[in-house]
């Protein structure tokens, strides 16, 4: 489940990530750890994201957080470039990504398994869409935990 202060955090990491030439991906609070984890991905979609791009991003990030004061307690930030290897988030990484092998986890079990792998054929407002071997498999998307690239295929 989504920590409630995401949307707040996407709200303010967003235009300080624009302004740096550069996109949020992902942001995940690990709540269970202490101190708790917020990790921000980020992209350059000009160039590789890079250590650099990173560090920028935590220093405005950090200092634009400590000012609105979202988040009461402490935390430790992090912010990544996610790799290959990341989740699917956004409409426009779906359409980027279709035709991909893609990895699925839901919640729950959906017609008796929890890991689904295929072809992203899209995302709709209901499902995500996956080829497998010609079959369309449609798995709802508030079952959908996770979307990421299947680099092992």
């Amino acid at each position: 489940m989504t920590h409630p202060l995401i949307p707040q955090i996407i709200d303010l990491a967003t235009p300080v990530a624009a302004e740096l030439g550069l996109e949020v991906v992902g942001i995940v609070f690990h709540t269970n750890q202490r101190p708790p984890v917020l990790r921000v991905d980020i992209r350059n979609s000009q160039q590789d994201t890079g250590l650099n791009d990173c560090e920028r991003m935590s220093r405005a990030l950090e200092t634009s957080l400590d000012a609105a004061e979202i988040i009461p307690d402490t935390y430790v930030l992090e912010v990544s470039s996610p790799g290959i290897s990341r989740q699917l988030v956004t409409d426009r990484e779906f359409i980027s990504f279709k035709g991909f092998p893609v990895s699925i986890s839901t919640s729950q079990p959906y017609e008796g398994q929890q890991e689904w792998t295929g072809q992203l054929i899209r995302r709709d407002e209901t499902n995500v869409y996956l080829n497998q071997k010609g079959r369309v498999i449609e798995i709802p998307r508030t079952l959908i935990a996770r979307v990421q690239l299947d680099e092992r295929r």
